[in-house]
Formats: structure tokens, sequence, C-alpha cells
């Protein structure tokens, strides 16, 4: 199944649940504006090189449109559709006034030197510049980019449109990013968790985690997690896996993985196939890497109790289903990784009023959000009696049908 067919089937049992008209329907899934173009660089040999970008604006009802941009060679038109879809029901479950978007150029950027990157990126910022603005769209890094590809973006976009910090999120703090955006991701799945897990009595230290991913959000999540006393067991990059069963030493490991652009040997710990990450011994999973990992064809193997996503769309719509029916608790992507979406709003804040936030205050905004986000999809899982996954999308629909109506859209 595509990831826009997933995504509109999550959507379609929420405007079941909330009676959406035929038309509401319609209006609500179908994007403000696809964008396509060919970004061709002169290569560091010599040689010309053509790659094709996407910028997809889904939804503006609720604010300006808001979502990253990815560099990576699976890059396609329906992947770029489904995350800007999803990122118009995550700025709504957590109440910011921003619609949804998604980017992305399809490339490996490992394939490229920093000096191509730079030329690509300024040549998509160029394709884009009629689309994107502090008041319009404002892109910020994903998979394969980065607070310098974002920095890039702020210098070429600022050509056309005078000095514009606030046309990009994720950049460096010294032009005019915000302190706690790198961690942001990681430290609002840690607040999620918290929400979770408080509702039955227990602490992050309850529990044995394995995180798939150990990228930004994934070596961010484990810092926190350890650093309340959770005990990861098992870590996945994209190297391979490691696994200790007493738990890892985190904030060791992070330096290794520094240190060596990888986790494979590191010391005190067992090798193991990426994959078996996702099937560890652990109390709780969060898939922090790539979509789609979790499946009809290994959901039966999780063992894990709790899943908390870290990474978009990680979890299929068949998989979804065998693990609600073995009874596994999912927190939602629209949710869980919302923290980075978070902490963005606060920095284009930030930008439009020329003033920096100290980082405890940061950090602080970011716990407040999290926690009334959780409190009223909690609120909706009562009401309708149904998942987390299907409690957020009914609350994000609801928000942003609410606004198109007010708006007379």
């Amino acid at each position: 199944m595509k990831p826009s067919e997933a995504t509109a089937k999550y959507f379609e049992r929420a405007a079941n649940l909330l009676q959406l008209t035929d038309h509401q329907r319609h209006a609500l899934l179908t994007p403000y504006r696809e964008v396509k173009v060919e970004c061709n660089i002169v290569k560091d040999d010599g040689s010309m090189g053509t790659f094709v970008g996407y910028r997809v604006q889904h939804d503006n009802s609720r604010g300006p449109m808001k979502g990253g941009i990815r560099y990576h060679h699976l890059v396609d038109i329906d992947e770029v559709n489904a995350l800007a879809q999803l990122m118009t029901w995550k700025t709504a479950v957590v109440d910011l006034p921003f619609g949804g978007a998604k980017g992305g150029i399809t490339v490996d950027p490992k394939s490229l030197s920093m000096q191509e990157l730079q030329r690509l990126t300024r040549v998509f910022t160029q394709k884009l510049a009629d689309v994107i603005g502090t008041y319009s769209d404002i892109p910020a890094p994903d998979m394969g980019t980065n607070a310098q590809t974002m920095a890039w973006i702020v210098d070429e976009y600022s050509k056309f449109r005078g000095y514009s910090p606030g046309v990009v999120t994720g950049k460096p703090v010294e032009l005019g990013g915000s302190l706690g955006r790198e961690s942001a991701t990681g430290r609002g799945l840690l607040f999620a968790a918290e929400c979770l897990f408080a509702e039955s009595g227990r602490t992050i230290a309850d529990f044995k985690y394995a995180i798939q991913g150990f990228g930004n959000v994934g070596m961010w999540a484990a810092r926190f997690i350890a650093g309340a006393g959770g005990k990861v067991v098992a870590v996945a990059d994209v190297s391979g896996a490691v696994s200790n069963p007493n738990g890892l030493d985190i904030p060791a490991l992070c330096e290794y993985s520094q240190n060596h652009r990888s986790i494979i040997g590191f010391p005190g710990s067992e090798p193991m196939a990426s994959e078996d990450v996702l099937f560890s011994d652990a109390d709780v999973l969060i898939p922090a890497a790539l979509g789609d990992v979790l499946t009809a064809n290994n959901a039966d193997r999780v063992r894990a109790k709790w899943i908390i996503e870290g990474a978009n769309h990680p979890t299929d719509i068949e998989a979804d289903t065998i693990l609600h029916s073995k009874g596994v608790t999912i927190l939602p992507d629209i949710f869980a990784n919302a923290g980075g979406v978070t902490v963005s709003y606060f920095e284009w804040v930030q930008n439009i009023q020329q003033y920096r936030w100290e980082e405890d205050q940061v950090d602080g905004a970011l716990r407040k959000v999290m926690r009334k986000a959780y409190r009223d999809i909690q609120q909706n899982k009562l009401i309708y009696q149904c998942d987390y996954r299907t409690a957020a999308f009914v609350l994000a629909v609801e928000r942003v049908k609410r606004a198109s109506i007010l708006r007379g859209l």
C-alpha cells in the first residue's frame, strides 16, 4: 500500500467518527499545491547532474504551511504527498497555527560532496522561491538535511526577498536558530512517553527500550530516556545493531557513534541484525528511522507492549491492525514526534519577534504543548472508545475542518 493510501485510510476512520460529508472529506484530503522541479548542477568533475525536487503544500487553513525537506534516493511524489498530509494533522494535534507541507529531492546525499550539496540546495531554493516564505510555507530539516542545509536556503532565499531568517526553521543558532531545536524531537518523544506511562502510575525508569535508528531523533531519545533512568537494551543505525540485556551505556555509545560513524564494535555490546532490533526483548519499541519498517510480514514478531513512533509513518496500516489485536499500545507519529515541529514554531516566533528565548524556556514550553496534546488525545480516546492513533486523527481533522469552515473555504 502506498504511503498516501495508508494515510488516507487513517483519515477516513476519523472522518467516519466525525460524520464528515463527502465534500468535506474531499476538500480536506486534496493538496493545496504540488510542485515538481528540475534541479541541474555542475558537479565537481565538470559533469552535469540532474535531480528532481518536490514540494507539496497540503493545507493552510490554520496558518502558514510547515514541513521538512528530505534528501533521499527514494523520495517520490507519493511519499511527499503522504508526509505533507501528516504534517497537517501533526501541527493540528499539538495545536500550532500551521498547516502541512513537505518537500524533498530524489538524491543520495552521501553521493555528493559538500560543495555539490550546496549548489543543489541553492538551485532547489531558486525554484521554490515563489512558493515558500515566512508567512506562506516554512521548510525545516528532515532525513538527509540539517542545519547547514537550512543556512544555505536562508542565504539563497534572502537574495530574492531580503534577509529572511523566518523562511526556514532548524537553522544554526548563529543564523537565527533556536536553542533546543536540535534535540527537540527526541525530547518531545520523552515527554510523550512520560504522559503515556503516567496513566498507569509508572515512569520512564520502569521499562526497557529498543530504538531503531540512531540519527538525530533516536540518539537524543536514547540520551533522554537513559537520563531518566530507562534501560536502553538495543539500538540500530544504518551500519547494523548492538544490544546488551543489562542496558547499553548510552552516553558512551553516542560518543562512539560520532567518532566512528557507526555503532558496530561498541565495547560492552553484542552485534545483531538491524531488523532484529524491532523484535528485541524490550518493553518499549521506538522506531526512529525510515517509514514502513513494521509491516504485515513482521508485526507478529514484535515483543514490545508499547510502540512510540519517532519516525514518520513507521507502521503500515496492516501492521497497525495486527499490533492492536496483540494488545500493543501505539503512540502515533503525529503526536509522538511532534516535538521537532513544535520547537520549529518557537524558532519561527523568535525570528518574527527578533528575540531569542533561553533554552529552559524552550524546553518548558515544549513540555506544556506535549502534555496538553496528550490530554486532548486521551479525551477523544475515551469519547470515541478508540486507539491513540484514531483519537489523534479525530482531534486533528476536527480542528482543520473547523478552521476551514470558519474561513469559508
